[in-house]
């Protein structure tokens, strides 16, 4: 299944995120190498935030990289969501769909 978690960021992102990027770019590589994250970037300009794709079973895999992003527990993130994600259009779409006679 694909998934989108989308996050918000605080006004001051910007200048909050140094201290903890580093960190949070290995947390976000290490879920690509497991195959769990397809492609992740932030907005940008503001209003700050993001959009992080995943594709796993179960939504678990993405409440467990929240809790350890440290964008997360360091208050850069102020809300986030996670939403089921059906993929249609692409060569990786999870569930291709034709138009007829295609």
């Amino acid at each position: 299944m694909d998934y989108l978690l989308i996050y918000d960021y605080v006004a001051d992102y910007l200048d909050r995120r140094g201290a903890f990027r580093s960190e949070h770019l290995g947390l976000a590589w290490a879920a690509q190498a497991k195959g769990n994250l397809v492609l992740a970037g932030a907005f940008p300009d503001a209003p700050f935030g993001a959009v992080l794709h995943f594709r796993a079973d179960s939504p678990a895999v993405i409440e467990a990289f929240i809790q350890a992003d440290p964008y997360v527990t360091n208050g850069l993130v102020t809300k986030w969501q996670i939403r089921e994600w059906i993929t249609v259009v692409g060569d990786a779409a999870s569930s291709p769909i034709r138009p007829a006679g295609a």
